[in-house]
């Protein structure tokens, strides 16, 4: 149990159980399809301890609220059943469940081989309340030693399982534990996109697993008690905490109370309106996210979570007074409610995945690994497989995929115009990477996953592109990384196009071995990305290494991003194009030995032939468009420096030279001596997005 301390904070609700979810019955029913005879699912939950309990609960009662779809067994064990931690068991009853089975199960203990023996304990009684129940599906909670003894009973005696909250990671034990009972469950209710991305890497099949959210969250987010103050004044841990407290004459301090337990109405109201909660429970880093509620969490034991900005981790808490100092910054504060793990409708979900499990299926758990051919030892085709990935890049003009080897070798490359609409653009990208997918089995290389290089700011965390640059319409907030891992049953990952440069030049170019150095892509726009400490850096806001908007003059030229005066307005292929037009306009670009056709349009390729050919006038302007990308390199050796500048895409060699000038001109004495040099690589932003796929897998396998 953690200690919270309560001031008046705003005003927030928390119901009961049983009202919530009289709701659920207004829901139109749905017509089981699958079962037969339509028979009523038989469901077992078993509960082990009060945190389970608070996620198992709202699923109870959305099975008992539609009785003509399914029967419900209630099964307890664990720590429910134990005093000093309150008999929990009474709190199912009080909710009006009828508890089919109760089990002794834990050894008293607080060593490791304590909870062995329980875990024995638990498995010599269930096979007879299994055989007795002989329930069609038993659904299981977490990452509780209990669960793993649930979870392997009923695998033996080939009941489905259902696991809530597989796939997400904490960083201790209860990781194992958790992947454990995720490989003995034949169904999968997930909370959070990463989750539900772990366990399609963990060769789950993807039609198994539902992306519900917490169920616990659809009481969260629904909170508006009232008479909040009267349950702070009614409740101000584990068994060990209270000793502590004791022993330092804590709990004589009026605003200290120690408890054996506080039910989970009572005991989220005080949460809501806690100054502060502290502590190592799962329920900091998970449920108090939905109220904004300021959270220390102690040690390492949920440190792996995905959490909101309301949480300050205090790993080593022993020295410095490091939990003192966390208190004055946390205290008090009240941070926005976090969704991460829930919107409030994770049950209907649960209840129309249950409904539609087909028990006509087999029962054999099947898993979704890579294909493989036949007789694998003895084909001569299997050793010869190349590891490769799907690389894709959207550009302005052309979308491009491309089948890539480990060693950077481009093995096949598929080119189109890219569509102008979203529906057309998503469409496209599929069909070329379904037919890329199928062309690389008779290639024979075996593709490891899906990297996507776009234009614009991406959350590469999530797959999502956030804003695009105009030179792609229709492409803000599109969640890239969803439908191609569910069309190809393949891990995606999705980042800008300066940043899949970097990556290219880290794995394949000439980055590769070093700690610290910046790419800048010279193309139809300016771009970049930069590599500290051998990774790559997003920034806050996925905004990081926006270099092309570097301002170099305060009265420059306008700028694509509605600024002026940015590199990108002096030296990107659209600004040289620009100031062609204008040479051509006033019959001031052509000159002898060029041309342009009647239909041609008037380019950056026609101004760099024309100062090639003695064009003053274009010479100037690629002067000017060099020295505006030599200040901007300046600025980067300034602020980040680096020890190596790479600068890549078609332009790169036309500036390479003014660019050095610049820096010897401008430069501190101390950055003088770093090194710009022209990238080597083709095809930078293919290779990136491979990159992305390569590393990951390349990190896995070793």
């Amino acid at each position: 149990m953690e200690i919270s301390v309560y001031p008046h904070w705003k005003l927030c609700f928390q119901g009961p159980h049983e009202l919530y979810f009289n709701n659920l019955s207004k829901q139109k029913k749905q017509v089981m399809e699958k079962n037969g005879n339509n028979r009523k699912l038989r469901v077992c939950v078993a509960t082990c301890n009060r945190a389970d309990y608070s996620k198992l609960a709202p699923i109870m009662f959305g099975i008992k609220m539609e009785p003509e779809f399914f029967e419900l067994d209630v099964v307890v064990l664990g720590s429910h059943l134990i005093d000093d931690y309150g008999n929990t068991y009474r709190m199912i009853e009080q909710d009006d469940f009828d508890i089919n089975t109760r089990l002794h199960t834990i050894v008293r203990g607080e060593d490791e081989a304590a909870m062995v023996e329980s875990v024995g304990l638990a498995l010599v009684k269930l096979p007879d309340v299994l055989n007795r129940l002989k329930p069609d599906i038993m659904i299981v909670h977490g990452d509780r030693f209990d669960a793993l003894a649930l979870a392997t009973s009923a695998a033996l005696m080939n009941i489905r399982i259902l696991h809530i909250e597989g796939g997400e990671v904490s960083g201790t034990i209860d990781d194992s534990i958790r992947h454990a009972i995720t490989k003995l469950a034949h169904y999968h209710v997930c909370c959070t996109r990463s989750a539900e991305q772990h366990l399609i890497s963990m060769c789950e099949d993807h039609d198994r697993i539902l992306l519900a959210g917490c169920p616990s969250y659809d009481k969260l987010l629904s909170a508006k008690n009232k008479d909040y103050m009267s349950i702070i004044r009614m409740w101000l841990g584990s068994k060990e905490m209270v000793r502590v407290m004791r022993k330092k004459g804590i709990e004589h301090h009026p605003n200290f109370r120690a408890v054996k337990h506080v039910p989970f109405d009572q005991f989220i109201q005080l949460v809501a309106h806690a100054g502060c909660m502290i502590g190592n429970s799962s329920c900091g880093v998970r449920e108090v996210g939905a109220f904004g509620t300021p959270v220390i969490n102690l040690g390492t034991r949920q440190i792996g979570r995905e959490t909101g900005e309301n949480v300050l981790h205090v790993r080593d808490a022993d020295t410095q007074d490091k939990i003192l100092q966390a208190l004055h910054l946390q205290f008090g504060k009240q941070y926005p409610c976090s969704k991460i793990y829930g919107d409030g409708n994770a049950v209907p979900r649960i209840l129309k995945f249950l409904k539609s499990i087909d028990l006509q299926e087999p029962l054999q758990k099947k898993f979704c690994f890579p294909p493989v051919k036949e007789n694998i030892s003895q084909d001569i085709d299997h050793i010869l497989e190349t590891l490769s990935a799907l690389a894709v890049d959207l550009g302005g003009t052309n979308l491009r995929v491309a089948i890539v080897s480990m060693k950077g070798e481009i093995v096949k490359k598929y080119t189109q115009f890219i569509p102008k609409t979203y529906e057309e653009r998503i469409n496209l990208i599929l069909q070329m990477c379904v037919e890329a997918a199928a062309e690389a089995v008779k290639l024979n290389c075996r593709i490891l996953g899906v990297g996507i290089s776009t234009g614009g700011r991406v959350n590469p965390r999530e797959g999502i592109v956030l804003h695009s640059t105009k030179l792609i319409q229709e492409w803000n907030s599109v969640d890239l990384r969803t439908p191609l891992s569910d069309t190809l049953h393949l891990p995606v990952w999705v980042d800008n196009d300066g940043n899949c440069a970097a990556l290219a030049e880290r794995k394949f170019g000439q980055g590769k071995g070093l700690e610290n150095f910046v790419t800048l892509i010279t193309g139809t726009g300016i771009g970049g990305g930069i590599i500290h400490q051998h990774e790559l850096i997003h920034g806050s806001s996925f905004c990081a290494a926006e270099l092309g908007h570097l301002v170099v003059s305060l009265d420059g030229p306008d700028c694509s991003c509605g600024s002026h005066g940015c590199i990108e307005a002096y030296a990107s292929g659209m600004a040289l194009q620009r100031e062609a037009k204008k040479l051509h306009d006033e019959d001031l670009l052509l000159v002898e030995g060029m041309s342009v056709l009647k239909d041609e349009a008037v380019s950056a390729v026609h101004l760099i032939q024309a100062a090639k050919l003695g064009n003053a006038k274009a010479q100037s302007i690629l002067r000017t468009a060099g020295t505006a990308l030599g200040l901007g390199v300046v600025n980067i050796l300034h602020t980040i420096n680096p020890s190596l500048v790479i600068l890549s895409g078609v332009l790169a060699s036309h500036y390479i030279h003014i660019v050095k000038d610049v820096i010897r001109q401008q430069a501190l004495s101390s950055v003088q001596d770093v090194d710009v040099v022209v990238s080597d690589l083709v095809d930078p932003a293919l290779l990136g997005a491979a990159s992305m796929v390569l590393d990951y897998t390349t990190r896995r396998i070793c």
